[in-house]
């Protein structure tokens, strides 16, 4: 099943599911109230045309757990052109949730905070059953289905941010969450190891692998982060893959500006596609100064 969050006509942050161009409208609130329902729920006997609906970030999730440098080509492919720190396996840390956006929604370039705007492609995880301390091969019953991620990613501020050896805010800024465009339930999808991956900027590949080159795997995953508790609906990110900006040998003639259109793909799970829009033309007004209401130490990551 493939169950998305949507606009239909004047109603908005309605749930449904495809059933080839039309959506099917189910009766229940929310994706993560599906999810906490075990998905025993009914339809409203309402459909809409695909085309005619506006699709939205298909969950909210509670929880937004991140995995970094699970995929060895990223963290190779960093250490090709010297970057400042490596991506070592196990790296983790929490997604700002308010940050996530949906299919064909714009990610907001702030010029004041970053001149090193990259994309990451990631296969994102749905936990479906609530839970805590348990095993890989536990984790399977906890597997709802997979959603395409986005993570964009401030290059200058989590290269200062790595100093310390973790990083957040560089990922974490309104709009750099963007999923999408719907969730597969892990019913559809035979083999989560065995999916290609692409993301494309303005039609030009940038990233291609396969998610059979994690390192550590999904149901590995999910049991490692097990430990923080689990709610029906948070999400799990397993890495990103080679060819990020950041690697190549001119990462500024990589990195994302204003203008562009980025899309991310995984086999059987759709394309995300999102503009990369300034700051004017998203809100109409001039961007905000750096120093506005971000601690001193923080201003001066937003420089090149």
């Amino acid at each position: 099943m493939k169950l998305v969050t949507f606009d239909g006509g004047p109603d908005y942050g309605l749930v449904g599911r495809l059933d080839g161009d039309t959506v099917v409208e189910l009766e229940v609130p929310s994706t993560r109230a599906y999810f906490e329902r075990e998905g025993q729920v009914g339809e409203t006997g309402r459909t809409f045309a695909l085309a005619d609906v506006r699709l939205r970030a298909p969950i909210a999730p509670k929880k937004f757990f991140h995995t970094a440098g699970n995929f060895r080509e990223h963290h190779e492919d960093l250490v090709r052109v010297d970057w400042s720190h490596p991506v070592n396996k196990g790296i983790v840390f929490f997604q700002n949730v308010d940050a996530v956006i949906g299919p064909d929604e714009p990610i907001v370039y702030p010029a004041n905070l970053t001149r090193e705007l990259d994309y990451e492609l990631e296969l994102a995880i749905v936990i479906g059953k609530p839970g805590r301390f348990f095993s890989a091969e536990q984790a399977v019953e906890h597997i709802a289905g997979y959603v395409i991620f986005n993570d964009i990613t401030a290059r200058d501020i989590q290269r200062k941010e790595m100093e310390s050896g973790v990083f957040s805010f560089s990922k974490a800024i309104e709009t750099f969450c963007p999923i999408g465009p719907y969730i597969v339930t892990a019913d559809e999808i035979d083999d989560p190891h065995a999916l290609d991956m692409e993301l494309r900027v303005n039609g030009d590949v940038r990233q291609k692998s396969n998610t059979g080159r994690m390192s550590v795997s999904i149901p590995q995953l999910v049991a490692y982060h097990s430990p923080q508790t689990y709610s029906p609906g948070d999400l799990i990110t397993t890495g990103t893959i080679a060819g990020v900006a950041a690697s190549t040998e001119d990462p500024f003639a990589n990195y994302l500006k204003p203008g562009d259109v980025v899309e991310a793909e995984i086999e059987g799970l759709g394309v995300l596609r999102n503009p990369v829009v300034s700051w004017r033309e998203a809100y109409g007004e001039d961007e905000p100064s750096a120093e506005m209401g971000v601690p001193p130490r923080v201003q001066q990551w937003g420089r090149a």
